[in-house]
């Protein structure tokens, strides 16, 4: 299993927050799920395909096996996200 954090940090709310990533979107839901986090939490409208987490809860995910990504392994995850939640668009029938 591929899951990443990074240590973007940004600032919203009162807290800082940070991005989970995944090779895959099984392996970035189930992990997630095992965080804690709501499937509704899930950004799969934004630029690219994450979760956000605080800063906590990035350090629980490293815990618990996550590995801390630089820019380019985080970027190319989400790349890899998006196309897979693309790919399950078009499968979709259309009615």
């Amino acid at each position: 299993m591929a899951i990443y954090v990074d240590d973007e940090c940004i600032q919203w709310r009162g807290k800082q927050w940070c991005h989970l990533v995944a090779d895959t979107l099984p392996e970035l839901h189930e992990f997630a799920r095992q965080l804690g986090l709501r499937r509704a939490w899930f950004q799969e409208r934004s630029i690219y395909p994450h979760y956000d987490v605080t800063l906590s809860v990035r350090d629980k995910a490293l815990s618990m096996g996550a590995s801390m990504g630089d820019r380019s392994t985080i970027i190319t995850c989400a790349k890899q996200l998006k196309a897979e939640l693309y790919a399950q668009r078009q499968a979709v029938p259309q009615s």
